[in-house]
């Protein structure tokens, strides 16, 4: 029996042991994109760039005039209204009449066997005339370089798909924790360096900023292969990966950056979506996925207070490791240090948003997306 104890010290110490040499690699493999040179002309390929918008009228304006004063000249601008009931149609209408770049189609009514976003950025893509396709959202900000920087790395590459780590801003200290944590979990699983490397199974796709290959695109048949995706952005990379089409990912520090959630309750709505659909819909691995938060991340905090000897010992390192780790990513981040205290609370919210969505999808029977019952039969059978 004391040998289960030692294990239950050792497996969280290995763990975080792995997380911080994987998080090195991270630190010193991904590039920033504010450091790429910006490309120069004379020539440059036709950009076009799909934004989906739904009752996105707080913060559509301003993203959208950064997105207009981009540093670039040949730019076509495609925004969906996909049937939004605030004034979304509006303020899309009005800015479209004061600056040509912009196009502004509006959906009524979305067709079967499509979510409302997905369909949205599909419909867009087919009239779209550049030679590659930047995928964003309505509440995402860029750089006036970001374009020009962004195809440096496309043609130095080469590459046909290159996604942009976002810096996201949300107001209040656990807000703040909350989002760097699931950031530093989503490094750890997907190891996003390794998606440059064609034999790696590594693949990364972020809806701030998915910017594709028209060709490529077309190719894998749009985002008809994932029509019924909530997590459309990352199954794209995916996709693209699978399909043998070079990818690669960059940090957005100071470039692309996006006003996340503004409280907790739009934090874990936000995440609701995408947390069962990121275990496709498997029960067995949302418990197996709880069971090792709770033992690499909370028991730590337990153990070093009710073992003794080398146990202990064991989890106070672990306790020393997780607490300098955090630390120093918050600061990576230029957030307040000390709230790393805070971080076994920020993965109890996460696991709890991910059952809640577990629950709630089994329950119900599906999800309801931007405004639509989707049973969940057909969630599960678009497998990626």
């Amino acid at each position: 029996m004391k040998f289960l104890p030692l294990l239950a010290a050792f497996l969280p110490l290995t763990a975080w042991l792995i997380a911080v040499t994987q998080l090195i690699i991270a630190h010193r493999s991904l590039r920033v994109l504010r450091e790429i040179p910006p490309v120069t002309g004379p020539f440059f390929p036709k950009i076009s760039i799909i934004i989906p918008a739904r009752n996105e009228a707080r913060k559509l304006e301003f993203a959208l005039q950064s997105i207009l004063r981009l540093d670039y000249p040949q730019l076509e601008i495609i925004v969906v209204n996909d049937r939004s009931t605030d004034e979304t149609g509006q303020i899309l209408d009005r800015i479209a009449q004061a600056d040509g770049r912009l196009t502004v189609q509006h959906i009524s009514t979305l067709p079967p066997g499509w979510l409302g976003k997905n369909y949205a950025l599909h419909l867009a893509a087919q009239s779209a005339v550049g030679e590659f396709l930047l995928f964003t959202d309505a509440d995402v900000a860029m750089d006036p370089l970001t374009l020009k920087k962004a195809l440096r790395c496309m043609q130095d590459g080469p590459l046909d798909h290159l996604t942009i780590l976002p810096e996201g801003t949300m107001p209040g200290r656990f807000l703040q924790l909350l989002g760097v944590t699931f950031g530093f979990f989503l490094l750890v699983w997907f190891q996003p360096w390794k998606a440059r490397n064609p034999r790696s199974r590594s693949h990364l796709g972020v809806g701030a900023f998915n910017f594709v290959r028209t060709t490529a695109y077309r190719m894998i048949g749009g985002h008809q292969p994932i029509a019924l995706r909530p997590d459309d952005d990352l199954k794209l990379g995916k996709l693209l990966k699978l399909n043998g089409y070079k990818q690669d990912v960059l940090i957005g520090h100071d470039m692309v950056t996006v006003e996340w959630y503004q409280s907790i309750p739009e934090f874990i709505d936000g995440l609701m979506k995408n947390a069962f659909a990121g275990v496709e819909y498997r029960l067995s691995l949302v418990i197996l996925g709880t069971l090792t938060a709770f033992l690499i991340h909370i028991w730590p905090w337990v153990g070093v207070w009710v073992t003794m000897g080398i146990p202990q010992v064991l989890l106070g390192l672990t306790l020393g490791l997780m607490l300098g780790t955090v630390f120093l990513v918050l600061k990576w981040n230029r957030m307040a240090g000390w709230t790393s205290l805070l971080f076994p609370f920020a993965v109890l919210m996460l696991v709890f948003i991910q059952w809640r969505a577990t629950v709630l999808t089994l329950w119900r029977g599906g999800i309801t997306w931007r405004g639509t019952f989707y049973p969940l039969p057909e969630l599960k059978a678009n497998k990626v």
